[in-house]
């Protein structure tokens, strides 16, 4: 990963979010959330209150299901795990790998910032897909991207302004803008179109066709 510039593009790095964005995960993450639930002792989703928790930001999720914040680390560990048992039934977004063959076609350097495991993210992606990422943030606390960020904006030697990240919650939104650098959101991850519009990112995206032509057209 580099920062070099292209003078005809509006951004010279892209941050990509997985679970809801690359991945389509979120029919397999309503699969087990309420074996979680049972096991770490907090309030089970019903299936009529799915719609209402996808317009909510994660502190407000939390405070929803009763989930006290020093549980969350062990929910996400566990949660990982249960990821890394399944990943063989995880798939990307059937226009992902596509998208990310033109981006890398264009030259476009991309990076991952994700909650999830490398291992596991690399293993949804597959070999061919994952080998157009250039550099790998993995791991991130539930509300720790923004350090992460941080960190692979310095690495890459650019200005926060010339870093486009693209995600699909609120998390996602709050860590570009404590950062300083552009939030594309996605209308089909996890959080519902309308939450994300209400928070003025930069760009909506409706199909990741759409992040292709952006990033083509400048």
């Amino acid at each position: 990963m580099h920062g070099g510039e292209e003078p005809d593009r509006p951004y010279s790095l892209v941050v990509l979010d997985v679970d809801g964005t690359l991945v389509d995960s979120f029919g397999w993450f309503c699969g087990v959330l309420n074996g979680v639930a049972d096991r770490y002792r907090f309030r089970r989703v019903a299936s009529d209150e799915v719609d209402t928790l996808r317009r909510l930001g994660a502190r407000e999720i939390l405070r929803r299901l009763g989930i006290p914040r020093w549980k969350v680390p062990f929910i996400a560990r566990h949660m990982h795990a249960l990821a890394a048992r399944d990943a063989e039934t995880l798939r990307p977004f059937p226009a992902i790998p596509a998208m990310l063959a033109d981006l890398a076609a264009m030259g476009m350097p991309l990076a991952i910032l994700t909650s999830n495991r490398e291992d596991v993210v690399r293993r949804v992606l597959g070999p061919e897909a994952a080998s157009r990422i250039g550099a790998w943030s993995c791991g991130a606390s539930i509300f720790g991207k923004a350090p992460k960020l941080r960190r692979l904006v310095a690495r890459a030697h650019l200005p926060a302004a010339r870093v486009l990240c693209i995600g699909d919650e609120v998390r996602d939104a709050e860590a570009a803008r404590v950062v300083g650098c552009a939030f594309g959101a996605v209308a089909w991850g996890y959080t519902n179109v309308r939450a994300l519009e209400a928070l003025a990112p930069e760009h909506l995206f409706a199909q990741p066709e759409d992040i292709t032509a952006l990033l083509r057209e400048g």
